[in-house]
């Protein structure tokens, strides 16, 4: 049997290739970042073909980094940023467009026209979903209307969608010379047109919104052996999809119902698993699909998204210069003792879980002459701990589970202030796991049960192990002040877009 598994992780800002042993570990990785296009306010687009470069240059990187070549290698998985939406040319292989991101906001019109009829919620007990420019199917309606010929195109069946996990898996398996055109059901269920409980296309949601069904994937499950590589890495089985979230959720082995994971990366995504059963949320949550494996049944979720979290920090650095790198945030925030009563809401694309307020935009408040930048430092970092906080009393409140304890990972689980913030803010402990790359550790791990790599679940289990554990601290009074004044900001924060 081949010695590794590799995983590759498109995400929004980079493409990362991670090659893993049998008990977790990372044996090497290659990295490299994207262009982030910003046509106008509120539009977020990527280049397809430049993605589509990377994910082969790391995954070389990766083999080469590791001394390694194609045949050590079992099976690829891949994990993707989730919604972001490419339609291409599928003789050619050329993408009719750039990518439209998931922060992406130009669909707000097109949503609120579909709301017009049955509201925001019209399709919820189909989808999971509220209606939102941050879910695949309007930006495909978006595509489709302001492409010139796209509508004629995609009649003539000649256009395919996917979000990067299909334009990837496409590519790798041949592209316009025979590459397999499908999904998983994590990825299809972030679309707005997958009816969660037949796993299948939804005939009638497709017809409001004008998408002919001819351009979108088969929906495959998590993990099974979908095709294989062609070019390069010829040979190699392509065995697990998983949308980045998922597969944080199945990296951090939250297997049974009632477990959670929240992942900070630039937004901030909590997962509540919540096994076989689907729960419909009344308090502004996702229901998804959390993974399936193979021919099992598959198991859903609960899901907490918010747009802004990592991506704060980045603007400190980028936009306002505060900041050289992400890793001062915490230094500076750490020369006040407080937030000196100021909080920043980071609406800059409107406000996901639990409000769903496109109106939305973003805040600073409380400032006085006595503020300075080591403040909004500490309310940049506090901001996603906040946040956090509504969600996880949100998916309460659904589900009807107290939380003992919640897992983390992605890159802002490093800031130490920030996760005992959290874990005060949320008064359950915080841990982070030894491996914290857990959603390209997801991806493997669906890869890996494809193809026999490793048995079954109980042996992924024995892989996971804690590395660090933030206790609260923090008394009953000071929370409840704290978080009273957070609720209080976000209103600030409405109806600033008319």
């Amino acid at each position: 049997m081949s010695k590794y598994i590799a995983a590759l992780d498109q995400g929004t800002t980079s493409t990362r290739c991670i090659i893993f042993d049998h008990s977790g570990q990372v044996v090497a990785s290659s990295q490299k970042e994207h262009a982030q296009i910003y046509p106008q306010p509120g539009w977020v687009e990527h280049d397809a073909l430049e993605i589509w470069n990377n994910a082969q240059e790391v995954f070389l990187g990766a083999l080469a980094e590791g001394g390694l070549s194609v045949s050590d290698v079992a099976a690829l998985g891949i994990t993707n940023q989730r919604e972001t939406t490419v339609v291409w040319d599928k003789s050619t292989g050329q993408p009719i467009h750039n990518a439209i991101v998931w922060q992406d906001t130009r669909t707000d019109k097109i949503c609120a026209q579909l709301a017009e009829e049955g509201g925001q919620n019209r399709f919820q007990s189909q989808v999971g979903l509220p209606l939102a420019t941050y879910f695949s199917g309007p930006k495909v309606k978006w595509l489709l209307n302001n492409v010139e010929g796209a509508s004629e195109k995609a009649a003539n069946r000649e256009l395919l969608f996917g979000n990067i996990d299909s334009w990837l898996v496409w590519n790798f398996t041949g592209g316009f010379q025979g590459g397999r055109h499908i999904t998983d059901v994590t990825n299809a269920s972030r679309t707005m047109l997958m009816d969660l409980r037949t796993l299948n296309w939804d005939e009638d949601i497709l017809k409001i919104m004008g998408i002919p069904a001819s351009m979108l994937p088969e929906v495959c499950s998590s993990s099974e052996i979908y095709g294989k590589c062609t070019g390069a890495f010829a040979g190699l089985p392509i065995a697990g999809i998983l949308g980045d979230q998922q597969a944080a959720l199945f990296g951090q082995t939250c297997f049974e119902a009632g477990t959670a994971k929240n992942t900070y990366g630039t937004g901030c995504f909590m997962l509540l698993n919540t096994g076989k059963e689907l729960i419909f949320s009344e308090n502004g949550l996702l229901t998804t699909v959390g993974y399936k494996i193979g021919a099992q049944s598959p198991v859903y979720a609960l899901e907490g998204s918010i747009a802004i979290t990592g991506a704060l920090v980045q603007w400190l650095r980028d936009n306002l210069g505060l900041i050289k790198n992400a890793s001062e945030a915490e230094e500076l925030a750490r020369g006040v003792a407080d937030n000196g009563g100021i909080y920043f809401v980071p609406a800059f694309s409107g406000l996901f879980a639990p409000y769903w307020r496109s109106d939305a935009r973003g805040v600073i408040v409380g400032m006085t002459r006595h503020t300075n930048k080591g403040h909004i430092a500490r309310a940049t970092l506090e901001a996603t701990a906040y946040q956090t906080k509504e969600v996880l009393e949100a998916m309460e409140q659904d589900s009807g589970v107290t939380l003992k304890s919640l897992k983390v990972d992605g890159g802002m689980i490093q800031n130490e202030l920030l996760m005992q913030f959290q874990a005060d803010i949320l008064d359950v402990p915080v841990i982070r796991p030894a491996v914290s790359e857990t959603t390209s550790l997801g991806a493997a791990y669906a890869a890996g049960l494809a193809v026999g790599y490793w048995k079954d679940q109980d042996a992924l289990r024995v892989n996971w192990s804690k590395a660090q554990e933030w206790n609260p601290k923090m008394n009953v009074k000071k929370r409840e002040k704290l978080f009273a004044g957070w609720k209080k900001a976000v209103t600030r924060a409405f109806d600033w877009i008319e």
